[in-house]
């Protein structure tokens, strides 16, 4: 992983197009925030690590899983202009449950837990701006925990399709699709006939 700062970042265009955000906490974040290159197979955080980054993807694929059983569960994924992190690592700042692993060469910008706290206490604007980004993550929470209890398997292939980001659709390999959707590969083939 090669990390650098600079100033004209991705990240700030993105969160200003979300909610504008004021000249000084665009200051602020300009000088915070991290652009990070991993490889395809890299990991963000591991299993055990703490992740002290809250991450938003530039480019490139990103899965969430944890080990069960000697077998890989896949949890999530996520692709450009998505926001990436380990809930229980970032937020709870206990070690991380699941892994976070780069499916394809990924970019991306992040912040640390203690620039993020320094921001929601110092500005106003950044408080609305995580309510905002917050609401958006309880959906496609609430969107895959609904999936997740969809008892066919061809209904929970037709939901995920109609709820996630074609990108997903279309570069995340077979095998983690499967694992996401809780099938096995083989009735995945069979279901995107």
């Amino acid at each position: 992983m090669n990390t650098t700062k600079y100033n004209n970042l991705f990240s700030i265009v993105l969160l200003n197009s979300i909610y504008p955000l004021s000249k000084s906490l665009n200051k602020f974040l300009s000088n915070v925030l991290v652009s990070s290159h991993f490889k395809k197979g890299d990991f963000i955080v591991k299993s055990g690590e703490i992740c002290n980054r809250i991450h938003l993807v530039r480019k490139g694929l990103v899965r969430g899983y944890f080990d069960y059983k000697n077998k890989e569960i896949t949890t999530w994924v996520s692709v450009d202009n998505e926001m990436v992190t380990s809930i229980t690592g970032y937020f709870k700042r206990e070690t991380s449950i699941e892994n976070i692993q780069c499916l394809e060469d990924t970019y991306t910008e992040s912040i640390s837990y203690e620039d993020m706290h320094f921001a929601l206490q110092n500005f106003k604007d950044m408080n609305t701006l995580n309510r905002i980004l917050m609401e958006q993550y309880y959906l496609h929470a609430e969107y895959r925990a609904f999936m997740a209890r969809i008892p066919k398997a061809k209904d929970r292939y037709d939901h995920f399709i109609k709820i996630s980001n074609p990108e997903i659709v279309k570069r995340l390999p077979k095998k983690y699709l499967a694992s996401l959707l809780s099938i096995r590969p083989e009735t995945l083939s069979r279901l995107e006939l």
